[in-house]
């Protein structure tokens, strides 16, 4: 078995980067060349009401099969009551050294999970730069890739970072713009000496949200197929338009979520006979039962909202927005990835040195 006692943090420049689905493949690649993993992740992000454990937390336990000796819990967690605690005064707490005695037993590699952007955690004394000082980390930066200016982002974390920024991650890069970052993007990081150890592909499956996430953020009451709540939904279609247009219109678009009233039967009709995940029906009425019958046959969930059509497509953007890694065949797709786009030759020469 092989040992490395060092520290990563896995870091990001903005929400959603993909930070936890980076450190997911890294970490699955790593420990089949035998390196032990521990995971501490020290802000939190989560409530009561919905969870009692961070998503994040939850997920990288479980996939990577972590022991508790291996999984260290998050420190604060980032809601309104602890943060205005800290802002008052009436939280002291040294949280940069409740961190390194966390940490002070392990002899294996250390991978630790930063907050969603550079100066999340400020407040409790746990920024990126405060946690890679407070615990002599590596940096490993995920940057979700929006245009040539996201490497402005990339020249503020140098800045910030100095030499403890051992490379990044460009992730999420459409396949229109792979050539220019190939060719423009990389060796302009090079000479900033700069190392890009991958460059990951937009993939449409790690762009979907399940149907189950969706039934949780609207609240949805489920009229049929709940044993299909795992279905992807990878776009968004609104059922709007006359009977005629409507199945040329469903046809162009896969995998997607429809959104239209409970009463338009028509609509309903020419979406489950496309390539439809999910139909939602707004304002709270109720399908035909022929609709369900044959949603039944072609196992396609029905949801019933009680909301417009308005308000749920904006629900169901802001999910696009915010996609988390929590489905096995997203797992899966992080995996393979990361294994073909990562650069393990460079990542090894710094995990062998001394």
């Amino acid at each position: 078995m092989r040992a490395a006692s060092k520290r990563l943090l896995i870091a990001s420049t903005e929400a959603c980067s993909g930070k936890s689905a980076v450190l997911l493949g890294l970490a699955d690649k790593l420990q089949k060349q035998g390196v032990e993993i521990v995971y501490s992740k020290p802000l939190g992000n989560y409530h009561s009401d919905e969870s009692p454990e961070d998503a994040d937390l939850q997920l990288v336990r479980d996939y990577l099969a972590l022991s508790e000796h291996q999984v260290f819990a998050p420190l604060v967690n980032l809601n309104a009551m602890n943060g205005q605690r800290r802002l008052l005064g009436e939280d002291q707490k040294d949280y940069q050294q409740l961190l390194r005695a966390q940490l002070q037993h392990s002899e294996q590699l250390m991978c630790i999970e930063g907050g969603s952007n550079l100066w999340e955690g400020k407040s409790f004394q746990l920024s990126t730069s405060e946690i890679a000082a407070a615990t002599d980390s590596s940096v490993l930066l995920v940057v979700r890739y929006h245009s040539w200016q996201s490497i402005e982002q990339v020249l503020t974390a140098q800045a910030d970072l100095g030499g403890r920024l051992l490379g990044i991650v460009l992730n999420d890069v459409p396949l229109s713009e792979m050539d220019s970052v190939q060719s423009v993007i990389l060796p302009a990081l090079a000479k900033l000496n700069i190392h890009v150890l991958g460059v990951l592909p937009r993939d449409q499956i790690l762009q979907g949200v399940s149907v189950g996430e969706l039934v949780k953020k609207l609240h949805a009451e489920i009229l049929c197929r709940p044993d299909r709540l795992d279905l992807l939904v990878q776009s968004l279609s609104i059922g709007a338009m006359n009977c005629n247009s409507a199945f040329e219109y469903f046809r162009v678009t896969a995998h997607k979520a429809v959104v239209t009233g409970g009463d338009r039967e028509d609509i309903q009709i020419a979406a489950l006979e496309t390539s439809t995940n999910c139909l939602i029906l707004t304002g709270h009425l109720k399908p035909r039962p022929w609709v369900v019958s044959r949603a039944e046959i072609l196992e396609i969930p029905i949801l019933s909202v009680d909301l417009d059509t308005l308000t749920t497509v904006e629900i169901i953007e802001r999910c696009f927005d915010q996609v988390r890694i929590q489905e096995p065949v997203k797992v899966e797709t992080i995996r393979q990835l990361v294994a073909k786009h990562f650069n393990f030759e460079l990542f090894n020469q710094w995990l062998d040195t001394p």
